[in-house]
């Protein structure tokens, strides 16, 4: 609907009504314009379309692959989508993550916390309304402000000006985009992760990433202790998450299926089988087991058998069971094919490092089953990327038969190497990894967990640094005020970012002439208007 259109269905609603003296048509307009977005399902209907289209241009081409930031805040999401629309001109391919590392280290009422899911499990859907209303009201402030542009124009007589600002309006690109959410392993049994489905879908959430892990021992991806469940557990998860987005009438919505089984060497169950070579006996054939005879057997030990032989599966003082070692990735494998074939769309597989190799290893053997599978992949902070990829390039020398007697592979991370060719070509795989990983190792989606976790402690170092010490003032004014000056941050008219421009006219519309508004001659924000 465009602009014009928007005034003359205003209109249709308040003309009879004529006892609603001074309801302008146009103004109703700006506000539904403003307002595009009524509910979270709004929302999630809106953007699971988008990421169905997306999912499909990538499997036309992996050039078409998508990216997103953690955000731990509706403001810190919002100003991300506006950067992006500010050096891009659109928001395409680019989402929003929601990490449970950030929720649970910045947002839980307990204060931080590790990422082992002992954080309000609310807080995530909250987070996911918050950062939707912020970036509603990023919509309303690029429209408030395009509605002011069109008044000057028709002021100043300019009718081509106007015509062009108002097809500005009729085309106005949304903040609104994907947000991934994550929602740890689950928060309980499969009711409680149906229940908390919900929350995130009418909240906006339109694709949700849930991973294999025992709700109760949930650990970090990155960190040791991982303990798995069986595939019959973790896929009655998916189908309570595709029955929430089905029942709230998301029918596009998107699974994430994650697998921790690289890292996690423990399971917390041995898996009920009903037959040989079924998926419970899949399970079970990477359990770490010693045969056994009626003579040495302990009180209470477990058995299974196996091939015909009673064997022992070797279980921890912590009533764990162990993997064999070196399975890790054969239980990737079979995680992502047996998620891909009972109702998840993507797959995450946290890795230990970024290489392309590994990761391409794993998505050729599951495409042999699932020729579309794709990836979600954590280009994670918690991964040394200078040394990696200068090991990487190093090793790469060594197998040429290039000399690397100028190195020393475990210090490559000293400075003492930046200017190096070795350095040189590492940064280059870096910079180019998306790139290489959505073509060679089927990485649809590319994501920076915590980003904005790092970027707000570095940033406050520095601003900390110049501050309190003999810079004073211009420790504020040289390294914050002048770079948003120059660089067109929009926060730095700070009262606008936070909505007074758009209180202001609709105090307009409420008041008219008797408005008392708050961007006269002597807000000192007019200082930024040069």
């Amino acid at each position: 609907m465009t602009y014009q259109q928007s005034i003359i269905e205003a209109d249709r609603t308040i003309t009879p009504n004529t006892h609603w003296d001074g309801i302008a048509a146009e103004s109703v307009a700006r506000m539904r314009l403003q307002n595009r977005f009524r509910t979270g399902l709004d929302i999630a209907r809106y953007t699971a379309a988008i990421m169905r289209r997306d999912m499909a241009a990538y499997d036309a081409d992996p050039a078409n692959y998508t990216q997103s930031l953690g955000c731990w805040h509706g403001f810190i999401g919002q100003q991300k989508m506006i950067s992006i629309k500010k050096h891009f001109g659109t928001t395409k391919g680019r989402y929003l993550y929601l990490s449970g590392w950030m929720v649970a280290a910045l947002r839980s009422e307990f204060g931080p916390l590790p990422d082992q899911s002992m954080h309000e499990k609310t807080s995530v859907s909250a987070l996911i309304e918050e950062l939707y209303t912020f970036l509603r009201q990023a919509d309303a402030r690029e429209l408030n402000q395009l509605f002011r542009d069109l008044d000057a124009a028709r002021a100043a007589g300019d009718q081509v000006r106007a015509a062009k600002i108002q097809h500005d309006i009729d085309t106005h690109e949304t903040h609104i985009v994907p947000i991934v959410a994550d929602i740890d392993a689950g928060f309980g049994n499969a009711e409680a992760t149906y229940l908390l489905a919900k929350k995130f879908i009418e909240a906006g959430a339109c694709c949700i990433q849930i991973e294999n892990q025992v709700s109760d021992e949930k650990q970090c991806g990155h960190q040791d202790g991982k303990v798995t469940v069986p595939h019959e557990d973790f896929i009655a998860k998916i189908r309570a998450v595709r029955y929430a987005f089905l029942e709230l009438g998301v029918d596009d919505g998107v699974i994430v299926a994650r697998t921790d089984s690289l890292g996690a060497g423990l399971t917390k169950q041995i898996a009920f089988t009903r037959e040989a070579g079924d998926i419970g006996d899949q399970y079970n054939s990477f359990l770490d087991c010693e045969p056994v005879d009626a003579a040495t057997l302990g009180h209470g030990d477990v058995l299974i058998t196996r091939d015909g032989q009673l064997v022992k599966p070797k279980r921890l003082p912590s009533n764990l069971y162990q993997f064999r070692p070196g399975t890790g990735e054969d239980r990737c494998v079979l995680d992502c094919i047996n998620s891909l074939q009972n109702g998840a769309d993507l797959l995450w597989i946290e890795t230990e490092k970024p290489h392309i190799g590994q990761i391409g290893g794993m998505v050729s053997r599951i495409r042999e089953v699932i020729p579309n599978a794709k990836l979600v992949y954590n280009n994670s902070p918690s991964f040394n990327w200078t040394l990696n990829f200068r090991q990487q390039v190093f090793d790469a020398w060594a197998a040429e038969g290039k000399d690397v007697s100028g190195y020393d592979r475990a210090r490559l991370m000293s400075v003492d190497y930046d200017e190096t060719p070795l350095a040189a070509e590492a940064d280059e795989r870096i910079r180019t990894f998306q790139r290489d990983a959505a073509r060679e190792a089927g990485i649809f989606h590319h994501l920076i967990t915590l980003p904005t976790y790092h970027t707000a402690a570095l940033s406050t170092d520095n601003l900390a640094r110049e501050y309190f010490g003999e810079a004073g003032m211009l420790g504020y004014v040289k390294g914050v005020q002048r770079q948003e000056i120059r660089q067109g941050i929009a926060c730095v008219k700070h009262q606008a970012m936070a909505g007074s421009d758009i209180g202001d006219d609709h105090k307009e519309y409420f008041a008219r002439e008797a408005a008392l508004k708050a961007g006269g001659a002597h807000n000192t924000m007019n200082q930024f208007a040069a």
